[in-house]
């Protein structure tokens, strides 16, 4: 699991590809310190194990290796990653560590475009104080989205300003804008979606509820509670076990 925090901006160095999959490297000296082989890393919201050998790692290149199967560069943006490509990375969250954006999976649920920009206000210096972007928003997943509501974009937790039917807003501060891929990403370039889980699980469990029984009290209350028997006696002899027989039916 993640937060959405990004911890750095990494730098794709290599790729080699294998077939229908992939192995990609790339420097990012925050997310490798302490690393270990098999650990998550976040890849612009794309969960990605670390295959490097301990060797490898204790080299101290701060750079790290991951596989990208053909179903991760199907549904997500990595396959439009090249050599020198600037990427969002985020490690693992560790339990009892705050959590400071919301919980991540890392598991892409769709790709959307950005269409605008829209700049906003300017401090004294001219600098932008925050700026507002649109994005495309897939049909499949319109549904999850709410207004206030929670969006990784490209792995980057953002609160979500307007839900619309086929795209959605995000304001970004400074801070967002400088330390993640989103400060420099055109109009045109597509980016990784994933929903608030949480949403996803409200919606299964409300699509398999259990409606309660038909009324059972009144089948209850009909029955001739002096006689057992008479119950019996007087159910449709042709069919006893015919469910559409009801209480007052009876």
């Amino acid at each position: 699991m993640f937060t959405g925090i990004i911890e750095e901006l990494g730098e794709v160095v290599s790729i080699e590809e294998i077939g229908d999959s992939s192995r990609i490297r790339l420097r990012g000296p925050v997310v490798c310190e302490g690393a270990r082989h098999g650990d998550s890393i976040a890849v612009n919201g794309v969960c990605l194990t670390v295959v490097d050998t301990p060797d490898e790692l204790a080299a101290g290149t701060g750079e790290f290796s991951a596989d990208v199967m053909a179903e991760t560069l199907h549904r997500s943006s990595l396959g439009e990653l090249k050599p020198g490509s600037t990427v969002n990375l985020e490690r693992a969250m560790a339990l009892g560590a705050r959590l400071g954006g919301h919980l991540v999976q890392g598991h892409v649920d769709a790709t959307g475009r950005l269409l605008s920009r829209e700049p906003g206000e300017r401090d004294a210096a001219g600098n932008l104080r925050w700026e507002v972007l649109r994005f495309s928003l897939p049909e499949s997943i319109t549904r999850y989205l709410v207004e206030k509501g929670s969006i990784t974009v490209d792995g980057v937790s953002l609160t979500v300003v307007e839900a619309a039917r086929d795209s959605f807003t995000v304001s970004l501060i400074p801070a967002t804008l400088a330390l993640t891929t989103l400060g420099t990403r055109a109009v045109g370039e597509s980016v990784n979606l994933e929903v608030d889980v949480l949403a996803k699980y409200v919606e299964r469990l409300l699509e398999s509820r259990t409606l309660p029984p038909t009324n059972t009290t009144s089948t209850t209350d009909a029955t001739d509670a002096t006689d057992a028997t008479s119950t019996t006696d007087a159910t449709d002899a042709t069919n006893p076990t015919d469910p559409t027989v009801t209480g007052e039916e009876r």
